[in-house]
């Protein structure tokens, strides 16, 4: 009988990076690289691109693994944040977003899906709690990359309202997840 393994603390491994730990860089790297590779493919629809936005992305973690502060949020968020404001910012630089081709969805096959970058069996049950529109915002938020405005102007909803969806989304989340 073996003894059941550790979960993985990424956290720590943050903490260990900001010590100059290339091995927990490397832990963070086989744990979450392919599933923010979905999220930069997803945004930006160039595979090519997504892992140079994933690279820096790395490169950012190791930088700035130092300024990680778990009272703003877990760590893999904040990983997850880091790498999608890297292709939000590639996009807004190029002013172009181009649909997936038959190559790119051939490698997303071998890959998680991009709604696993929102997570585990656990933030699943809490999303799964939230008023189906609500769920669609954060979502069009955070995995699609749209702006508030481009969310207001897809569900036909005042920006008002879908800035406060999110917000209250957020809120719940962070309770649930508490």
């Amino acid at each position: 009988m073996s003894l059941p393994e550790n979960p993985f603390d990424y956290e720590v491994a943050l903490q260990q990076c900001a010590r100059g730990d290339r091995q927990a860089l490397q832990g963070l790297y086989q744990r979450e690289g392919g599933r923010l590779l979905a999220v930069a493919l997803r945004l930006v629809g160039e595979r090519a691109l997504a892992e140079d936005i994933v690279h820096d992305a790395f490169v950012r973690i190791w930088t700035q693994a130092a300024s990680f502060d778990a009272q703003r949020g877990s760590a893999r968020g904040w990983m997850f944040t880091i790498t999608r404001h890297l292709a939000l910012n590639h996009i807004r630089r190029h002013a172009r977003v181009r649909a997936l081709n038959d190559e790119d969805l051939d490698g997303l096959a071998t890959e998680e899906p991009a709604e696993a970058v929102l997570g585990s069996a656990r933030i699943d049950g809490c999303l799964e709690q939230l008023d189906p529109q609500r769920r669609q915002c954060l979502y069009h938020a955070y995995l699609d990359g749209y702006s508030h405005a481009e969310i207001a102007q897809r569900l036909q909803t005042p920006l008002g309202t879908v800035k406060a969806w999110i917000k209250r989304s957020l809120a719940a989340l962070r309770e649930c997840m508490g």
